[in-house]
């Protein structure tokens, strides 16, 4: 967690892209599009993040409950993703970003995860930028893995439920090696969760934007940046105990 009064940008950005499906309604195009109209939104994103100085982006990309969309939906998604891999990893190398995924990989399809595991190793030893793919991913069910996971740790004798606290239980989350989210960015006007992030997200700040996510280009990460750089973060603290530097 960032502390009161931290820098004024972020280091971690997640974004949860929606819209793709009503951006190409609106143009009378096949959903697809909208979804590949979306891949070319997040390279943008990405090359953005980095101009602006943040460290960590994990964008929303395909959700436990996703798999309930019509099969040739769900199809065309993991083409793109597949096509994505292979298009953008030796772009990773050569700007030196960590490519990771969170959620449960090991249930998307095996040419997928071939993919997922080559990129991941190709950039695993990149310490500047880090860019996370949230695929399969559901917060209750990490919750449910993680629970599973510390439950077994206790029974081996790992850990102990009197010595529990959450900076142990969190170690056993997905995201146990990254910083909590500190700004969850939402696009095309909803203004849910969607079962994204929801422990890691306690203290974040969040912002609502109704543009939909093939338009969202480095100016609305700017402004959503800005917007959170005109908050206080309090921590459960007073604004007086922030002014004043009290921890």
């Amino acid at each position: 967690m960032s502390s009161p009064g931290s820098a004024r940008i972020p280091q971690h950005v997640a974004i949860i892209m929606d819209g793709n499906g009503r951006w190409a309604r609106q143009r009378g195009l096949p959903r697809l599009e909208g979804h590949r109209r979306g891949v070319e939104a997040v390279r943008t994103a990405m090359n953005a993040a980095r101009e602006i100085g943040i460290r960590y982006i994990t964008l929303y990309a395909f959700s436990v409950e996703n798999w309930k969309r019509p099969a040739d939906e769900v199809g065309g998604l993991m083409g793109l993703l597949e096509y994505y891999l292979r298009q953008e990893l030796a772009t990773f190398v050569r700007d030196g970003v960590r490519f990771r995924t969170i959620g449960r990989t090991d249930h998307m399809p095996a040419g997928v995860r071939q993919l997922l595991r080559e990129t991941e190793a190709a950039t695993r030893h990149f310490t500047a930028w880090h860019f996370i793919l949230a695929l399969n991913y559901g917060a209750r069910s990490e919750v449910a893995d993680a629970a599973r996971a510390y439950a077994a740790a206790v029974a081996a004798g790992t850990e102990q439920l009197t010595d529990s606290s959450w900076e142990q239980f969190s170690r056993y989350l997905y995201t146990a090696d990254l910083p909590d989210p500190d700004l969850i960015i939402r696009t095309s006007g909803e203004t849910r969760l969607s079962n994204f992030l929801l422990l890691q997200g306690a203290y974040a700040e969040f912002v609502f934007t109704p543009v939909l996510w093939p338009d969202f280009g480095k100016a609305d990460l700017q402004a959503a940046v800005d917007e959170y750089g005109r908050r206080e973060r309090r921590y459960g603290l007073t604004a007086e105990q922030i002014k004043s530097g009290a921890q």
